[in-house]
Parts: C-alpha cells; structure tokens; sequence
C-alpha cells in the first residue's frame, strides 16, 4: 500500500513537470558562457521536478534497452546504457555539490527527501533482471568482441557493478537490499547536517584581552570581526572552523580556553543532543555489515576493497601495521620533547591533546628558529594562487583566465576558464575559498559537470570546483595562509587537474573515477612542490614588500620538513585504523560507540596524548562520504606520491617536461586502465614504499 501511494504521488508530480518545463532552468538549455548552470535562475522548488524528469527519462531509456528485439550488443546494452542517464547527471551536478558548499535548511531538507528517491531509482536499475540478463549476455563474449582497453574496462565495472549492486541475489533478498541501500543514504545525510550543526551552533566568546596572550594580532583581528559579524562587537570569536581553532590551539597561553575549544572540537556529534551522531553510526555499520553478507562477502572492507588496488583489507591493514611502529616511536619522541618543555617552563601538568599543537609550535620555534607564522606574509592565497598557476604552466603549459560574466553560486566564488597552451579550451574552474555558515568544514574538489563524449560524438568539457575554508582577509591584510592550508589549495587543485584534464569518453572512467586508493596520488604530488625549496623562491613572496622568501627562511623550513612527522602520521593512522576496526568486523551488534572506539584505540597502543585525526562522531569520511574503508587511501597513495616527485628529482629538474608529460598521461587516462599499470607506465617500475618513509623522515 505505501508503494502503490509513493508511486501515485510520483505520476502527479510528472504531471506537473511538463506543465512548468519552460520555466524549470534545470530542463531547458542553460544559454549560459561556457554551458555552466545558470545558478542565478535555479530556484529550491526547481530541484525537484527536475530530479522526476531526469531520472523518468533513464528509465525510459532503460526500458529500450530492455525490450529491444536485438541481440545485446556492447553498443545497444553497455554503452546504451552508460549514456541513459545524460540528464539526470546534470541535475545532480547542479544540485549535490550545493548541499556541501552553499547549504541551507530547505535544501537539507531536498537531499533527504532525494536519499532515498535516487536510491531506489538506482536499484532499479541495478536489480533489473532483463536489464542484467543483456549484460551478462554481453559480458559473457567480452573476449570475442574488438574492444578496446578503455570499452573492456567500462564493460568489466558496468557487470561488477550489478553484480554488487545485487542482481544475482533472489528476490526477497533483492527487497532487503533495496531497504539497506535506502537506509543508508538518509543515515548519510544526516550524519553531516548534524556535524554542520554543531560547528555552527558552538562560539568560544572571549571578552578579556588578557585571554588572547600569545595569540598573533592577524588570529586576534579575524576573531574580533567573527564577533562583529555576530552582534558581539568589542569581544573576540573563536569557531570550530579550523582558520579559528587551530592558531588558537598553536599559540594561545590560556591553557584552560585551549582544552575548552578542543573538547568542543574532539566531541562534535557525540554531546547526547538532537545532533548526537552515536545513533546514526550503531545503525550504519551493521546496516553495511548486512549488505555485505547479502552479497558473500565476509565484510564491508571485504565489499569495498576489492575494486581498490589494495583488494583485501589484510593488505591493507597489513600496510597501516607496518606504518604504525614508526610513526608511533617517533610520536613518542615528541610527546617527550614537549613534556621536557612543559617541565622546562616551570609546568607540572602532563601533556594533553590540547597541548600537543601549543607545545609543538614551541619545540619548533628552540630547535630551528622558526614560527610559522613568520612564513604567512609570503603565502598569501595571492600569491598561492599565481604560484599553482605558474607551476601547472611549467608542467603542462595551462593557461588561466579569471572569468566576471559567469554564473556564480555565492559571492565569494571566483571562476577561471582553462586553456592549453595554444589557448584551446581546457574546461572551468570554480574556487570557493571561505569559511560561512552554508558551507561545511574541510576541503574538497568535486564537479558541476564532469569530462565525457557525448553519444553524438562531442567532446564535453569538464566543469570542476574546488571548495576550501581558508583564513578570510581581514580589514588590513589579504588572506594569509598557513603551510598547512596552502598545502591543501595545492592538493585539492592536483584532484582538480585529475578532472580537468580528462580524456576519456565514457563518464564512468573519466577524471577522478578511479579507486579510492589511487585517487588521492594526483593531488598529492602537488604537495610536494608546495614548499620544495627551488619552487618556494617562484612563487612565496612577501604581500607588503614584495620581496621572494628569503634563503634564510627556506632553509629553516627545509630542517624543519620532517619536524611533527610523528604527530601527524600517527593522528592519521589511527583514524585508518579505526575506520577498518568499524569494517571488518563480522558481527556488528554494537552497543557503545565510545567503547568501540577506545578499544580499537587501545589495541593499537596509541598513546593518550593523541587523538584519531577524526573521531567517530564526525568522521565525516566515513559515514556521509564515500571512504567507508578507503580512509587509508591517502597514505597508501602518499607511497604513491613519494615515489612519484622522486621521478622528477632523479632527472635534476624538477619541472622535467618529458616526467610531466608522461604524468598528464596517467591524470588524461583517468579510470579507463588499471591504477597498477597506469603507474607502472609513469614510473617504469613499481613504487618503491621507502619514498614515503624517507619523505616523513621516519626511516
């Protein structure tokens, strides 16, 4: 009965798409530069309509595909099918990237309404006999047909995705797999709006200067206008963004306000409130466990990690183990360089997480002279900027012109349209790099429309964003950037070439859809021109003066490279580890969250002055993203990465044209081969895992 009502209630809905279709910009042709969505015309009660429309027309689609009299070929069954959903794609291009970068209640309201609409659209597909019975059909002959290695690839991913998106189950199991896949994706949802409530919901208000002591007087002005902002005109702000709670936890004196702000940030989602994420995570990992077992598989690791190029969670949890030895001896090390500083001050405390980032910025300053926030005035996102522009010239001769007569989604946004060297156009890049309210924290890149030929045969370029929280500019500097966020602009923009420079012709493999544990080697690399000491005198130069970053100072970051290694790696490893401790277990009837996660934490050892780099209840990876046993994969591609700028280093030139050639090769190709040999063609041998070591100093 609640079927037959959820499907009358979708025909009246139709009904009224072709009533207001003219009207709907999401429907009609974009008339827009470059083809972007119009997003000043695309209205909340447009998503809709247009989600009905879309995913009515692939159905349609498949339905020819169905009762087509032909025998299936790979023409009129997979490649038929891969181009079904052309429109639907569209909308979600123009609708998902918003619920993270420019949210609001009516639009969080839309994505859980869209969860499980698009869910069950999906296993429609996926569970559709006929439909699978053509592609087996064709799958079965694969090795007669002339295919060629990107059409082998998207048959191979087309029929392994049936398979695990349960077409070989019987039906009643196919049922309860429809309830799983549902569940989840509305579990998802609100596992970030509820870490996007409590960022927004929680203010440290400081009314005493005296609070503020050690503070820098750019971390004390961007407080004082968060305040403003905020009708506390006079005081001082601190959020859980991180431009806010980390210099805070870096450089102020007030001990007690520093374990105040960093249990605020440690216990987001798990404060027993409306935005508890505890729930939502004893529901998730059984649910996931039970979709797993519904398929064979002994666990969700099992499920997910065969598709990786680790393919079992042995490998992986094998890899971690043999990082986890040496991060956590050199964290050791650390944690008794700051507790002799804490002694050495006249302290009689033990060191606390919330004294790890304070006490390390003061090891740093005794053992090489530097605080970072000497090196702000030469990053500022200017001047980061121009320096991504200049090194992705060097390498693959990319030109960028800023674009002002182009649909933006939010003010703050600035758009660039891409070229090749001979001014050819490359695709669109958007850049959104602010904290506010609409936005969640972290860093990202994703796509309004990604690389593809159409089935007419033209080419389509790519649309990608880039999404960040940067320090804003106050009302007498430009936007200053730490190391850290001026890593992450140059990491999130390697995943923006992984899309931009896309060359393939189906969108399943195009860009970044590759494996989890290759995806994050293209924005990796980049990090490591970052503050490579010839690239730093090309682009780090000082906002007021001018003048390049001195020698002087590029020579303390050098000795300083490898400085809180121990720290960061460990702080990682142990959120990979628990994100595999959640998905390999083969009984997932879990009581207590905190209990599960201290356990996991205890088994390892990790030592109590550091916390996971996420904690369950906003380990937003994990359980609203899609790297639910693929958190290990930054690390696994930081082998990559390592051994990957190794490759320029070895020919003295580090912007080496044929290395950088063969590169774009690897970024062109996207997932049309095997990640194993993509590399294998980059690199001409395997990588070699002691990159990473010798990168971290942990050898």
């Amino acid at each position: 009965m609640k079927k037959l009502l959820m499907v009358t209630l979708s025909a009246g809905l139709l009904l009224g798409v072709f009533s207001c279709k003219e009207k709907n910009p999401l429907l009609t042709d974009y008339n827009t530069p470059f083809n972007v969505p119009p997003f000043e015309k695309i209205k909340v009660e447009h998503y809709e309509p247009a989600f009905m429309e879309a995913m009515k027309q692939q159905k349609q689609t498949i339905d020819k595909i169905v009762n087509s009299a032909d025998e299936p070929t790979f023409e009129n069954t997979i490649e038929a099918l891969e181009y079904s959903g052309s429109l639907l794609s569209e909308v979600i291009g123009a609708f998902y990237p918003l619920t993270s970068a420019n949210t609001n209640p009516e639009i969080q309201e839309l994505a859980q309404k869209f969860a499980p609409m698009l869910s069950s659209h999906s296993d429609d597909i996926s569970l559709n006999p006929e439909l699978f019975k053509r592609v087996k059909a064709v799958y079965e002959i694969k090795d007669e047909l002339d295919l060629n290695p990107e059409q082998q690839m998207l048959l191979k991913k087309v029929y392994n995705g049936f398979v695990k998106g349960g077409a070989n189950l019987p039906e009643d199991k196919q049922a309860r797999f429809r309830e799983i896949n549902e569940a989840l994706s509305l579990l998802a949802v609100k596992f970030g709006d509820n870490v996007l409530a409590e960022i927004n919901n929680f203010q440290m208000v400081i009314d005493n200067e005296a609070d503020l002591a050690g503070l820098h007087e750019s971390d004390k002005q961007a407080a004082a206008e968060v305040a403003k902002e905020a009708g506390l005109e006079g005081k001082w702000v601190f959020t859980l963004q991180n431009p806010s709670w980390i210099p805070f936890l870096q450089y102020a004196e007030n001990r007690e306000l520093r374990e105040k702000l960093f249990r605020a940030y440690f216990m987001k989602g798990n404060n027993g409130n409306d935005n508890d994420n505890k729930e939502i995570i004893k529901q998730v990992v059984p649910l996931r466990l039970e979709r797993a077992q519904l398929l064979g598989y002994p666990t969700h690791s099992n499920y997910i990690l065969e598709d990786n190029m680790a393919k079992n969670p042995e490998t992986v949890n094998g890899f971690l183990a043999s990082l986890w030895e040496p991060a956590l001896k050199r964290a050791k090390v650390e944690a008794y360089d700051m507790q002799s500083m804490i002694k050495k001050e006249g302290g009689e405390f033990t060191l606390q997480p919330w004294d790890w980032w304070f006490y390390a910025e003061k090891v740093r300053k005794e053992k090489y002279d530097l605080d970072q926030n000497m090196l702000k005035p030469y990053f500022s996102l200017e001047a980061v900027k121009k320096g991504i522009f200049l090194l992705t010239q060097k390498l693959y001769g990319l030109q960028f012109e800023k674009l002002t007569d182009i649909p933006v989604y939010h003010p703050d946004v600035v758009a660039y349209e891409v070229k090749e060297a001979d001014g050819s156009h490359i695709g669109i890049l958007y850049m959104d790099f602010y904290p506010r309210e609409s936005k969640i924290s972290g860093a990202w890149m994703t796509e309004f429309r990604g690389q593809r030929v159409a089935h007419d045969g033209t080419f389509i370029p790519p649309v990608i964003t880039i999404v960040t929280n940067f320090t804003r500019p106050t009302a007498d500097k430009p936007a200053l950037l730490s190391l850290d966020e001026a890593q992450t602009f140059f990491h999130e923009f390697g995943h923006a070439l992984h899309g931009l420079l896309a060359k393939s012709t189906y969108p399943r493999l195009a860009g970044t859809n590759v494996s989890r544990d290759f995806v994050e080697l293209p924005s990796q690399i980049m990090e490591n021109w970052c503050n490579d000491p010839e690239f730093l005198s090309m682009y780090a130069f000082h906002y007021q003066t001018g003048e390049a970053i001195p020698n002087e100072l590029i020579e303390k970051m050098k000795a300083s490279g490898t400085f809180n290694q121990g720290f960061a790696t460990t702080e990682f490893l142990a959120a990979a580890i628990l994100d595999m401790a959640y998905h390999t277990l083969e009984n997932a009837d879990m009581t207590d969250v905190n209990a599960f996660e201290k356990g996991a934490m205890d088994k390892i050892g990790l030592i109590d002055e550091i916390i996971p780099r996420y904690r369950s209840t906003y380990f937003q990876h994990i359980f609203s993203g899609d790297y639910s046993s693929g958190y290990y994969s930054y690390i696994w591609s930081g082998q990559l990465d390592a051994d990957a700028f190794e490759a320029f280093k070895e020919t003295g030139d580090i912007f080496h044209p044929e290395t950088a050639k063969r590169f774009r090769t690897l970024l062109q190709k996207g997932g049309t081969e095997d990640p194993a040999k993509l590399y294998r063609d980059f690199r001409g041998a395997e990588p070699n895992p002691e990159a990473l070591l010798r990168q971290r100093g942990l050898l």
